[in-house]
């Protein structure tokens, strides 16, 4: 007796499944942050991504320590789940190449992704990807090391399409307070915050053109951090609005209190999941051919949209019914 078809092999066959990655980043800059969101990690689960920030966490002129510090820290036994990623240095910056060198093979197996933040062109994001692959296989490392790149001046924005075809990528990231500043006070300050950031046009043209693109691609597109330490509820109306108005599946974290509001607010519906659950299995049980559901049909299009469904509530620590999380988990 054949087994069941799981929806990866049956949906996906010669294109690339959309990435099932947690919806909330975590920033840490030192070691001491680093280990403090790791413990985090064990009560809250698996629901964030920590990412290592060699940018804004190094201090000058120990830009090699700390680079060296944050692949201990991935190799770790702490990051366990292997959600730890890093951010490197940008490319006007000298250390970035030695974050790729110190990084890749001191970590590269157990690396979440490389965030690669402030480019300027296609050309330099190209540049830094093919880098990291270059020192991927030298070091004897196999695996695509996830990139994520941060669309945050004028000419990444203007390159945004070719750059989310780039190899290897699986976020774009939008980043706000550069992308404000870039435009010279014509963007007020108060726009870093909301309701300016999705209400001013510049901005929202921005934030829509990284999800197009993003989505197009087959890759996640990812919010801004929201600036507001003192109150959660502000991190989690950010998140909800980026995601119901402008489609972002993921969200910045810069303060521990932020992660579990985020996560909340790019859950799926409870409802929903439980219709996923009942549409997927009836289809695995029809082979994947065409079923009825609740009087409607349902074939291969709407199965894609409902198994997304079910890995985004899986890795916001949605509970799932019983016999899908044995079908298909």
């Amino acid at each position: 007796m054949s087994h069941p078809t799981h929806p990866n092999a049956a949906l996906f066959a010669g294109e690339k499944p959309f990435p099932a990655i947690p919806a909330c980043e975590h920033f840490a800059g030192s070691e001491k942050l680093i280990e403090k969101a790791l413990a985090l990690m064990e009560k809250l689960g698996p629901v964030f991504n920590i990412t290592c920030d060699c940018e804004d966490g190094a201090p000058a002129g120990r830009e090699r320590e700390h680079a060296e510090m944050i692949a201990r820290g991935v190799n770790s036994d702490a990051n366990h789940h292997r959600l730890a990623g890093a951010r490197i240095h940008d490319y006007s910056h000298p250390h970035w190449r030695a974050d790729v060198d110190i990084l890749v093979p001191g970590a590269g197996e157990k690396l979440a992704y490389l965030t690669i933040p402030k480019c300027t062109a296609y050309e330099q994001a190209a540049e830094m990807i093919g880098t990291i692959q270059e020192v991927a296989t030298r070091a004897g490392i196999t695996r695509e090391i996830p990139i994520h790149i941060l669309i945050e001046t004028h000419g990444a924005l203007r390159d945004i399409h070719r750059i989310a075809q780039l190899p290897w990528l699986q976020v774009l990231d939008f980043g706000l307070m550069d992308f404000v500043s870039g435009h010279h006070g014509a963007i007020p300050a108060s726009c870093m915050r909301s309701p300016g950031q999705f209400e001013h046009r510049l901005i929202a043209r921005a934030k829509a053109e990284v999800v197009a693109a993003a989505l197009a691609n087959g890759v996640i597109p990812a919010h801004n951090v929201t600036l507001d330490l003192k109150n959660p509820y502000a991190a989690y109306a950010d998140a909800r609005r980026a995601r119901m108005e402008f489609g972002f599946l993921r969200q910045w974290s810069i303060y521990p209190t932020q992660i579990q509001p985020i996560v909340d607010a790019m859950k799926p519906d409870h409802s929903e999941v439980a219709t996923a659950a009942a549409i997927l299995l009836a289809a695995q049980q029809a082979d994947w051919g065409p079923i009825q559901h609740a009087g409607e049909l349902h074939d291969r299009a709407t199965y894609r949209y409902y198994w997304e469904v079910l890995q985004k509530a899986r890795v916001t620590g949605l509970k799932l019914p019983a016999e899908a999380e044995t079908a298909f988990f």
